[in-house]
C-alpha cells in the first residue's frame, strides 16, 4: 500500500467506496463517474502502477483480474448481451489513478473506440 494512492485507501477500507467484490487479491467497487449503467473497477490489492509495472510473478494476479470481471459481468446481468473491459496505462493512456485497474463496462450499447 501507499499512503497516497487513494485506491490502496478504499482497499484498506480508509475511503469510502461502493466495494461490490473483495478477497485476498482483488477489491472491485463502483466508479464514482460511470460512463453506463455498469461501471466497476476492479483493482489488485497489491500495488502495481501500471502495466508497464506487471512483474512475470503477477501472471496469475492479472488472469484473476479477468475472473472476477467475468463473474461480475454474469452478476451485473451484462455478460449476455456484452461489455468493455478497459486498461489505461499511463497518462497519455488516459490513465488518473497510478494503481492499476481494469473497468468493466455495460449495460448499454458501446460506441466503437475507434470512432
Amino acid at each position: 500500500m501507499t499512503d497516497h494512492c487513494i485506491f490502496c485507501k478504499i482497499i484498506a477500507r480508509e475511503a469510502r467506496a461502493d466495494i461490490v467484490y473483495h478477497d485476498e487479491q482483488v477489491t472491485a467497487f463502483r466508479d464514482i463517474h460511470p460512463v453506463a449503467p455498469t461501471h466497476i473497477l476492479i483493482v489488485p490489492n497489491k500495488h502495481i502502477e501500471s502495466v508497464n509495472a506487471v512483474a512475470p510473478e503477477d501472471e496469475p494476479l492479472m488472469g484473476h483480474l479477468f475472473t472476477v470481471a467475468g463473474k461480475l459481468a454474469r452478476e451485473e446481468g451484462i455478460h449476455h448481451n456484452g461489455y468493455r473491459l478497459i486498461v489505461n496505462t499511463g497518462a497519455d493512456g488516459g490513465q488518473t489513478v497510478f494503481h492499476l485497474h481494469l473497468h468493466l463496462i455495460g449495460g448499454q450499447r458501446m460506441q466503437h473506440p475507434m470512432g
